[in-house]
């Protein structure tokens, strides 16, 4: 029998040294390359690690912490043998959503921290890595039209973290004093477009606002939202004396990439203050969590193009352009290097105009008596998390570094050069109606018909006439089994794999509109993998049929 002593000396190997020791050193690098080097062994010319495998949540619930210790080498087997069956992200063939595949530095960014474990809560218990966090905010602040002087910013937990700052720093402006004493009477109220993403309620949900306080606005064809119906019940709010915590523009809808006019919501904004003699400034949160990273092209010279992109594509980053160019106009701004930025899960940051605004969130220091001895860089006294990790803005920071302005302008310009490619066969096919033509983005949605619909005049009347409520319904389900056997070809490694959307957006008369979606991430997609959907495709209707 082993005494604990045993046991320690055991454990001890188990993890990194904390004095160098050249041999256990080499043994730990082997530990991780013999990890990777059995994920290598997975990969195939399908968009997935392995063989497809069903994911058996009945036979993990019944998991329980084992009674004996194991060994690196055991465990580092079994953490590889959960990653069968996961797409590949930076497969040309993986279309699905808006996931990026994280460059090498950034998967160098998550990879140091994990080793040596610094909690952004201080520089205290960070350091350099809070550095790190400084340096990214200061960068992407600056990118977006900030002045890094007085901006501010922190990482937090994803998109719907950002979201969750931004409407607390809201309300705190509409009802001053409520981090202390809480809310009563009649609550603000957040406003947002009806394709904004669901994190808007989630966050006013937990944040005790709830759902009813959530006020959407109708959108134009192009996800777009309705200024002019904006503005109508923005002033029908502050008639009836509602206060409004939060107004937020979304600059790139998940599902179409839709960006609205932050130019004019800011406007609007500005003019209703100013007409009510509001007491606060309601504030105006960005929610471009996917569509900041077009902000590269703020000082791109479209006229010259020294890049070189096709004409379709210079047109798409301009049209971007000129709605991410007003991003600074917004309060706050949300944004995710783990959707358009490169970087590996999480990496997320909520940006400040003003970085005071982050103080009307802060604790006192008796709350935390054992916490901000020293530093000047003490974000824990105001964050929603205490703990956080080093991972998202070392992650950033690298990613940011490799690419620079000329890389981000060029990964996204070769995206949307794809997806341009892709709408343009979808819409040659006589089969196919592709939803979002105008697109500025990488994504693509489309709806597929038998060969007896006429695709270019029923979408229309699907759209727009009630009457055709029960085909609409009929083709949203042909849509959906068309997916299906999209998706199971994937599973077997054919193919490719592609997403679906319950409702890309609403008829006229309140009924979901069924999509299938292509979201072009991968920087090694090419003109065969373009085609390559429509092989899947045509196969699908095949037998759909």
């Amino acid at each position: 029998m082993t005494n604990y002593r045993d046991n320690l000396n055991i454990l001890r190997r188990a993890f990194p040294q904390p004095v160098s020791d050249q041999e256990h050193d080499a043994w730990f690098v082997f530990s991780v390359l013999r990890a990777l080097d059995r994920v290598d062994k997975m990969k195939s010319q399908r968009p997935i690690l392995g063989e497809p495998k069903e994911v058996n949540i009945a036979a993990a619930i019944e998991s329980r912490v084992p009674e004996s210790m194991s060994t690196v080498e055991l465990v580092s087997r079994d953490l590889v043998d959960h990653l069968e069956g996961m797409f590949i992200w930076g497969h040309p063939r993986a279309q699905v959503n808006v996931i990026n595949p994280p460059c090498i530095p950034g998967i160098l960014g998550t990879l140091l921290p994990a080793i040596y474990n610094p909690n952004l809560c201080s520089e205290e218990a960070s350091r350099g890595v809070a550095l790190a966090e400084a340096e990214v905010v200061s960068m992407t602040a600056a990118l977006m039209g900030y002045d890094p002087a007085t901006a501010g910013g922190v990482f937090t937990f994803g998109g719907t973290g950002t979201l969750l700052y931004a409407i607390r720093i809201g309300i705190e402006k509409a009802l001053p004093g409520t981090m202390q004493t809480g809310m009563s009477g009649d609550l603000p109220v957040v406003v947002c477009s009806d394709q904004a993403h669901y994190a808007a309620k989630t966050a006013a949900s937990w944040l005790g606002l709830g759902l009813n306080n959530v006020v959407t606005i109708a959108t134009a064809p192009n996800n777009e939202i309705r200024t002019c119906l904006l503005e109508t019940e923005l002033r029908r709010l502050l008639k009836e004396g509602r206060r409004i915590a939060c107004i937020i523009a979304t600059m790139g809808t998940t599902d179409a990439f839709g960006l609205d006019s932050l130019e004019q919501i800011h406007q609007i904004r500005d003019d209703l203050v100013r007409e009510f003699s509001l007491d606060y400034v309601p504030q105006l949160h960005a929610d471009a969590v996917i569509g900041w990273a077009w902000s590269v092209f703020r000082d791109y010279d479209f006229s010259q193009n020294s890049l070189e992109f096709p004409d379709r594509t210079l047109r798409a980053l301009a049209g971007a352009n000129r709605r991410m160019r007003h991003l600074h106009l917004a309060d706050s701004i949300g944004v995710d290097y783990h959707k358009t930025g490169f970087a590996p899960y999480i990496s997320s940051a909520v940006f400040v105009k003003d970085a005071r605004d982050l103080q009307l969130l802060s604790r006192t220091q008796a709350t935390t008596p054992y916490l901000f001895q020293s530093g000047e860089y003490n974000p824990g006294r105001f964050t929603l998390e205490t703990s956080r990790s080093g991972s998202g803005p070392m992650a950033a920071l690298g990613a940011l570094q490799l690419l620079g302005k000329t890389g981000l302008r060029t990964l996204l310009g070769h995206l949307v050069t794809m997806a341009e490619t892709l709408r343009n066969r979808l819409s040659a096919q006589p089969s196919i109606s592709v939803m979002n033509p105008d697109n500025f983005g990488p994504v693509t949605l489309f709806r597929v018909y038998p060969d007896s619909v006429d695709t270019f005049e029923f979408p229309k009347l699907e759209q727009t006439n009630a009457d055709y409520a029960p085909q609409l319904h009929a083709y949203n389900e042909y849509n959906r089994r068309v997916f299906r056997i999209i998706h199971a070809e994937a599973m077997r490694g054919d193919g490719v794999v592609l997403s679906m959307t319950d409702r890309f957006r609403e008829t006229d008369y309140g009924q979901p509109v069924v999509a299938i979606k292509s979201y072009i991430m991968s920087p090694f997609s090419d003109q065969q993998y373009v085609q390559a959907v429509i092989d899947s495709i045509e196969r699908a209707r095949k037998q759909v049929e």
